[in-house]
């Protein structure tokens, strides 16, 4: 790419898909935002509508039913429409719209078995839902963004306030522990307001450390919840502080859910996190189903646990016994405290969970996400503030493209103290690259049915992609985060085992997306039973 080309797109990283869409589709293309914005218009009456009759909604079974079984028909109908016009791979578009109805039930059923008290119910559907899935955030920012960059701005922003943690766990990617590592509250609380009102993002995650430990100036992680309710929070936590008073709250303010560590049942999460942990965690759970608090499950997938997972034992534990809403699946990323290859899931498990997870969402409905294998219903990679994706910024307030890829081109502290924004944060060429790089690699603005489209199965430009990554580590030299990346970035053993293991998992996957996403097969022999 050229200097010129490589200037330009630091300001607007993607090609305007509209054009292809009017060359594809005539005046039926022209038509679209109008039918778009009518649509959008008469859901979020609905959500509201359904917001308003609160948890007695639950209740209602046969109209409860019937809402979603009407919505989920007019979704599988605008998939088809999607398919045939050839926008996208027509895997891709089936697999995003079973994970949608998966959401949709996932909702349902908590509503049914209430386990959502009426603030929950309220943030849920009219920030989360409406706001953020919906209308995709709020509208006059995100023209704002686009009408200025031309393209669509981040979705939302993960905060790491704090480098502190209570445990210890083996191959902790944060490598978190007993430090004062965090970042000041003035500085958070700028950051919601700022992706808010730049990004129209209404959505926000935190992580850690452990989010339930930071403290500054006498304000928490609740205390921003508190702050700022029209944003909807997900925090990952360890689940071992949330005590009584702690559910309580979370059930007052009804805009954060925390989203619980674990790492199978009982033997597999004291082992990696410590003895009794387990046993808090559930204790976790039973208080936040008290306090109608929706919650969910964050597992790390290693080499020794990958089968173990999304075995039916497990699922059923959290999802039917406990009452989970929602699940992610993280792969071991060798990254962090005592970093090894040797805890990488094999190719092999890699594509088990794969089908199993999918196996899942389009079977049971269960909302589960695997944050590599899901790559088909997110477009690909969300980093490094792709549209609609995310940036990070940690307890030093490194600003980084995702957590799993711990280099960072600067400090929010300097960027700030220049008198700089979140989005002159995003401008950053390193960030454009990579952005570049998920396009270049993706080839979707150019689609067209039988073209080249990158392989979504393999999205991660650090863990799918290696060679690629590293060669963007040299000509931009980000900073490594903690001497982990540094040795990481350092080793010719790392990266070798990198590439290795890259083209191992490609071997696999290459023939299923070239048959049932390209295609459209539902079926593969060579893999065993697809979704």
């Amino acid at each position: 790419m050229s200097e010129e080309k490589r200037k330009q797109t630091t300001i607007s990283p993607a090609i305007n898909k509209s054009s292809k869409e009017a060359e594809q589709s005539g005046t039926l293309a022209a038509s679209q935002p109008q039918i778009k914005g009518n649509r959008r218009s008469s859901q979020r009456r609905l959500i509201s509508a359904v917001a308003w009759a609160g948890p007695k909604l639950g209740r209602l079974g046969p109209l409860r039913k019937a809402l979603v079984n009407s919505w989920e028909k007019r979704a599988r109908a605008g998939s088809q429409r999607e398919i045939e016009t050839g926008l996208r791979p027509p895997g891709v578009t089936q697999d995003r719209t079973e994970m949608g109805i998966a959401i949709m039930h996932a909702i349902e059923r908590t509503i049914a078995e209430g386990r959502i008290g009426r603030a929950g119910m309220d943030r849920l559907l009219n920030v989360l839902v409406g706001d953020s899935f919906v209308s995709h955030g709020i509208p006059s920012a995100k023209d704002r963004f686009k009408d200025q960059f031309g393209v669509r701005p981040p979705g939302f922003l993960l905060i790491s306030p704090t480098k502190t943690c209570n445990l210890r766990c083996e191959g902790c990617y944060a490598d978190s522990g007993p430090t004062r590592e965090k970042l000041e509250w003035p500085i958070i609380d700028r950051m919601v307001r700022e992706a808010r009102e730049q990004w129209g993002a209404v959505f926000m995650v935190l992580s850690g450390g452990e989010p339930l430990v930071y403290e500054d100036e006498g304000k928490g992680v609740l205390d921003l919840a508190e702050q700022h309710p029209e944003t909807y929070f997900m925090m990952y936590t360890n689940g071992t502080l949330i005590d009584d008073d702690v559910a309580r709250r979370l059930g007052k303010l009804g805009n954060l859910t925390p989203a619980i560590s674990v790492e199978g049942l009982g033997v597999e999460t004291d082992k990696r996190r410590g003895q009794g942990v387990f046993d808090k965690v559930i204790a976790a759970m039973e208080r936040l189903r008290r306090e109608r608090v929706i919650f969910g499950i964050s597992m790390t997938a290693t080499r020794d646990n990958a089968d173990l997972l999304l075995s039916d034992e497990v699922v059923d534990f959290y999802f039917d016994k406990m009452g989970a809403t929602y699940g992610w699946v993280f792969h071991y990323m060798p990254i962090g405290r005592a970093f090894t290859l040797k805890m990488l899931p094999t190719p092999e498990q890699r594509l088990r969970m794969w089908q199993r997870a999918w196996q899942l969402v389009y079977e049971r409905h269960i909302f589960i996400a695997d944050f590599w294998n899901s790559g088909t219903a997110a477009l690909g990679c969300v980093s490094a503030g792709h549209q609609g994706g995310y940036l990070t910024v940690d307890w030093n307030g490194a600003v980084s493209p995702c957590v799993f890829v711990p280099y960072s081109p600067m400090n929010i502290h300097d960027l700030y103290d220049q008198g700089k924004t979140l989005t002159d944060a995003w401008r950053h060429p390193f960030l454009a690259r990579m952005r570049d790089w998920q396009e270049e690699y993706s080839n979707e603005h150019s689609f067209t049915p039988g073209s080249r489209h990158g392989n979504w199965m393999m999205p991660c430009p650090i863990r799918d992609h290696y060679a690629e990554f590293y060669r963007m580590l040299t000509e931009f030299k980000p900073e490594p985060v903690d001497e982990n990346a540094k040795a990481a970035m350092l080793d010719p053993e790392y990266q070798k085992g990198m590439e290795e293991y890259n083209r191992a998992v490609a071997e696999l996957f290459e023939p299923i997306w070239k048959s049932k996403y390209m295609q459209g097969n539902q079926k593969l022999k060579s893999a065993g039973k697809l979704p």
